[in-house]
């Protein structure tokens, strides 16, 4: 890889630590069998004025989606197992702040994108509840959010 292409790296990863956030979440579904899937997400957050930024970051990762929100803030949203993977693992030689956060998620990923929900074993569903909340002890948190218990229980990992 270029020198170019790691300064462009460490840019982003650096935008990540400060404006950003990284997300392990368990979402309703209403298309399968199961009720519940995972999702993985990156998201870079930056006020509208300056959101130039953002759409120079989904150029050089080549991924994900923009939208501006009502309260005068655009985010980048990238999704998906393997496509997180893949920029965490050329992002975390860089980031320095959200480093637990992303070897979490990163570790998750990795659990994800190899295996069908409906093949995870009670020990991979284990492993990613703990993953969930190693994120978002980390996270600046606005809502509530479901404890361990709540997390097994929606998983049928209780007794």
């Amino acid at each position: 890889m270029g020198s170019r292409s790691k300064i462009k790296l460490a840019y982003i990863a650096g935008f990540l630590d400060g404006d950003g956030s990284l997300m392990l979440q368990l979402k309703k579904r209403s298309d399968s069998k199961r009720a519940i899937r995972f999702m993985t997400t990156i998201c870079f957050y930056q006020d509208t004025r300056h959101a130039k930024t953002l759409y120079w970051i989904k150029e050089v990762l080549g991924i994900g989606y923009i939208s501006n929100r009502n309260d005068g803030m655009t985010e980048l949203r990238i999704n998906g197992y393997k496509q997180i993977r893949e920029i965490l693992k050329s992002l975390l030689l860089y980031i320095r702040f959200k480093k637990l956060q992303a070897h979490a998620l990163l570790q998750a990923c990795e659990i994800l994108s190899n295996t069908k929900f409906s093949k995870l074993t009670k020990k991979q569903l284990a492993k990613l509840v703990d993953l969930i909340l190693v994120i978002q002890g980390e996270n600046y948190v606005t809502k509530k959010k479901k404890t361990k218990s709540e997390l097994r229980k929606i998983l049928g990992l209780t007794p």
